[in-house]
């Protein structure tokens, strides 16, 4: 098999594996390529989170969560990930600091959009005070969300987005009380309200201005950047702000230069480039006698979601410490050359800060194969229920397909098939067939069609026509969980999740499957993965046993998934619980949040649960007084009503 194949081309990665082990399970699903060693698999074949010298295993965190009545789907946040990555990014600015000799220090934000939720941004708060990480904000709800958060009043409270009076007196209120508060501007007509709603209150703002960037870098968000960008003033509107604020003796208030360079960026010299043309502009403003003291990069450290470290659109190719190293040199290169004195450095990075430490947990309900049935496989030749089947013409040309199936002649055996079952098809819509000869031919394709498929492996390339034959005939596993509610990005934008297993990775995985949530959607399911380091249209799963949960994990959810989620088919959020890891190898569940209510999310769409109540019971009166049921099988619907109300959207299985 030729290695430079497409994705539909792929076969089961699994069969590259004779003698299966718990290194083949890591190497299949990436874990050690995207877990950023926060992930790993134990001896006894069970995904573990990793932090403090020490691995919990995820199915001990599900069962224990279980016992507590916190039942899938789960939204599974650890803390520890949260902590180390705002260590880790800090860190990494302060070894380049130090490296390079430069001379000022890293301040990081973390943009709120990212996830709004409050035990995101209070962790965020309390793990990053010690560097004195702050926050960035687009709207007012967000900056009081931040105000009331704020533990470090050192770290800077950036804010972005379009600002209405109310929103600029927050901000300034926020540096009254002594909040690090610097307002961006957005547009040129901000400046105005900003500036009287200062004379007004007597209390002067920090003013940053965002650069409209013509550096165009890649990735799937690289809209953000390059001259179209929707955000940011043109090099002439920078040069107004200047003088309107020289001329309204303001200009000690302009501090800030913001050059967002974009979300997700994947390529480094990307990010070099930019910052070198950012670093251009802050020199010609400090030689304009602009007192700058911080320049802010904006958002696009990338988090690698196929793990295979490239310049892809969801991958990137470099490190931590080469993103911090790239921006710290390049800057400190840049403003050499003219003699000016270093800035404090500002990013925003908030996908890499939060995507890691929250994983969706779910059970798979169901499964749908597309093989011919035990019924027929095993005996369907010789099976005297069938005899009259067998006789049709139409049925004996698909099995006599089986006389000649062979590598030279797979696409002819796969011609074959095709034809012959369009025509059974043709003869049941015709009235010729019956539908138990109709239902026993499409069984003998599905046979066909398998047997096909397991000769592909002897192949050194694909037929063309044969190259979905794979995805045609996977599995679908069925998981309790909204792919609109929880992961709506994948619908949205095509995004990859790493997607895998979470136990029995010490046995070799031998279906071939696509996953399907539970909406009455046809969009409701995942059928891109990264299996092996490569796209693939199907994830290897283990067939699933009778009476024993299978669990299934999404990884580096963490960002935007649970901001942009919808109510579809009244699917409300999910079970939420934090965990911390301890060094002994337990873990304490420190916060939990139940799921929404069906009568939570009907009162989202405007239902009022009481009103609800009201109606059904009436409902059930009427019906009494109609004969159809007796008052004691009304007064158990209406307590049966009463309890769905309070029940989990997501599926339930019976105590």
């Amino acid at each position: 098999m030729l290695d430079n194949t497409t994705p539909n081309q792929r076969l089961p990665a699994t069969l590259e594996y004779d003698d299966w082990s718990i290194d083949d399970a890591a190497d299949i699903y990436g874990i050690q390529r995207w877990g950023n060693s926060y992930f790993g698999v134990s001896p006894q074949g069970k995904v573990t989170a990793n932090t403090l010298n020490t691995a919990v295993p995820l199915l001990d965190i599900v069962e224990g969560l279980i016992d507590r009545d916190i039942h899938m789907p789960v939204l599974l946040r650890i803390e520890n990930i949260l902590d180390a990555q705002i260590y880790r990014l800090n860190d990494a600015f302060s070894a380049a600091i130090d490296e390079t000799q430069y001379q000022n220090q890293y301040r990081g934000v973390y943009p709120i959009k990212v996830n709004q939720q409050a035990q995101v941004v209070e962790e965020i708060a309390d793990f990053g005070a010690r560097f004195h990480h702050g926050f960035e904000v687009g709207s007012k709800a967000e900056l009081i969300a931040a105000m009331a958060a704020m533990v470090s009043k050192k770290g800077l409270l950036i804010c972005n987005g379009y600002k209405d009076q109310e929103f600029i007196e927050l901000g300034l209120q926020a540096r009254r009380v002594g909040l690090q508060c610097l307002f961006v501007l957005e547009t040129p007509n901000e400046l105005d309200l900003i500036i009287e709603c200062s004379h007004r209150l007597s209390i002067a703002p920090v003013i940053g201005v965002r650069l409209k960037m013509s550096s165009q870098v890649g990735g799937h968000w690289n809209s953000t950047s390059g001259d179209r960008s929707i955000f940011g003033l043109t090099s002439m509107q920078l040069i107004d702000v200047v003088d309107q604020l020289r001329k309204e003796n303001l200009l000690d208030c302009f501090q800030l230069l913001h050059c967002h360079l974009g979300s997700q960026i994947p390529n480094i010299r990307d990010i070099r480039a930019a910052v070198a043309e950012a670093s251009r502009f802050y020199a010609d403003l400090i030689h304009e006698g602009v007192p700058l003291k911080y320049i802010d990069f904006g958002g696009g450290l990338a988090v690698d979601y196929t793990g295979n470290r490239s310049n892809e659109d969801q991958s990137r190719n470099y490190s931590l410490a080469e993103y911090a190293t790239g921006i710290v040199e390049t800057l400190k290169q840049s403003l050499d050359q003219k003699h000016i004195p270093h800035p404090i450095i500002v990013t925003e990075s908030g996908r890499s800060t939060v995507a890691y430490s929250s994983i969706l947990l779910f059970n798979i309900l169901d499964t749908t194969c597309f093989e011919a049935s035990k019924k027929t496989t095993d005996s369907w030749l010789n099976n005297p229920a069938h005899k009259d089947c067998r006789n049709d013409l139409l049925i004996q040309n698909l099995i006599s397909i089986f006389d000649y199936v062979s590598e030279p002649r797979l696409q002819e055996c796969y011609n074959d098939a095709l034809h012959y079952r369009q025509e059974l098809r043709e003869s049941f819509n015709s009235g010729n067939v019956n539908l138990r000869t109709l239902a026993y031919g499409e069984d003998v394709f599905l046979h066909v069609l398998q047997t096909i498929k397991n000769e592909l492996q002897q192949l050194e390339r694909i037929p063309t026509d044969l190259e979905s034959l794979r995805g045609d005939l996977a599995d679908i596993y069925y998981g309790n969980f909204s792919l609109f509610q929880s992961l709506p990005d994948i619908w949205a934008i095509d995004q990859i999740f790493p997607v895998m297993p979470i136990h029995r990775l010490n046995e070799k995985p031998e279906r071939d499957a696509v996953l399907a949530d539970i909406t009455c959607d046809c969009d409701g399911k995942i059928d891109h993965f990264y299996v092996g380091a490569e796209p693939s249209r199907t994830l290897p799963l283990h067939s699933m046993r009778s009476g024993e949960e299978y669990y299934i994990g999404i990884f580096l959810v963490g960002a935007y998934q649970e901001t942009l989620g919808d109510l579809h088919n009244l699917f409300g959020d999910t079970n939420v619980a934090s965990v911390r890891l301890n060094a002994d190898g337990s873990f304490d569940v420190v916060k939990e949040i139940s799921g929404d209510t069906i009568a939570d999310v009907l009162s989202y769409v405007e239902y009022s649960p009481s009103q609800l109540e009201l109606n059904f019971r009436n409902t059930a009166e009427h019906a009494v007084k109609e004969g159809r049921i007796s008052p004691r099988q009304r007064q158990e619907m209406i307590k049966m009503f009463k309890a769905s109300l309070r029940g989990y959207t997501y599926f339930e299985k019976e105590q």
